[in-house]
């Protein structure tokens, strides 16, 4: 496929007030794209617009299909017709399943499932009769491999992951792409108070924001990144169950989120994750 330019494309980020989210809004506004951004946290949303200099914000929840088609509706309006929509809203609370509140699994459920859902079929429904438009769904290596401490989480990713692939093959031919986003350890607050897997050198937000803009340059069913990272989990389906669980437990892969979190350091974003 021909690469694509961003200058004067209009992308809408969700989750787009920290982390991920604002690390790509920002490297989408330096190369000229026209960037509009949400996110369920009202204050944080304005400085991080304000940083940016962007004119297009909007609360955003993204688990409220009235809430994301106002959001949608504003971007348009403010910007014109939405070129890519990238999902990127998300939470990470880890722990022991049998300790998780119901909750708490409904919020993962609702954020990182539904709201995928919600957005990827709100703006298909706007590209789709254009011919035109891009989707990009951030999940996660948790999608294609899975870690203790993270049940609940693995389970929102892989649901992202299937819900994309087939959603990719049901709109070939309409001029709406679907791809998909699937980091490694990322240094963010989604991943405060842990110290990641053993010799694996976490990823950048910015190293995310770099692989979404390759996607929207270059149209791909999904990209990795870390490629390192990357290629191990893509690995790991070609290994035997045995080996793999234990090169994972080698690694510190069963500990990282259960008895390594430094849950003081962790507090402040798991009050946030859990009950925002």
């Amino acid at each position: 496929m021909s690469t694509k330019t961003l200058q004067g494309k209009v992308i809408a980020v969700t989750g787009g007030a920290r982390g991920i989210g604002f690390a790509t809004a920002a490297a989408l506004t330096r190369l000229g794209a026209k960037v509009a951004i949400g996110d369920i946290d009202e204050a944080t949303l304005k400085e991080s617009a304000t940083e940016l200099d962007l004119t297009a914000y909007r609360k955003l929840d993204v688990t409220d299909v009235e809430s994301f088609a106002a959001f949608l509706d504003s971007v348009e309006d403010t910007l014109g017709p939405i070129d890519v929509l990238i999902n990127n809203a998300g939470i990470m609370p880890v722990g022991r399943l049998i300790d998780e509140p119901a909750h708490v699994t409904r919020r993962i459920i609702e954020i990182n499932i539904l709201g995928v859902i919600t957005g990827s079929k709100l703006a298909a429904q706007r590209m789709v009769p254009r011919g035109r438009g891009h989707i990009i769904n951030v999940a996660s290596l948790a999608g294609e491999i899975y870690t203790p401490g993270l049940a609940s989480y693995c389970a929102s990713k892989y649901a992202v992951v299937g819900f994309t692939d087939a959603a990719r093959v049901e709109h070939r031919g309409t001029g709406v792409d679907f791809s998909l986003m699937m980091p490694s350890f990322v240094n963010t607050e989604l991943t405060a108070g842990t110290q990641g897997i053993r010799g694996l050198e976490n990823a950048q937000p910015e190293d995310i924001a770099a692989g979404i803009v390759g996607l929207i340059r270059k149209p791909a069913s999904r990209a990795r990144v870390t490629p390192l990272a990357g290629a191990l989990a893509a690995a790991q389906k070609f290994i035997p169950r045995r080996i793999a669980e234990a090169l994972s437990r080698a690694l510190g892969g069963e500990t990282v989120f259960l008895d390594d979190v430094d849950n003081a350091q962790r507090k402040a974003y798991e009050d946030r994750a859990r009950h925002s």
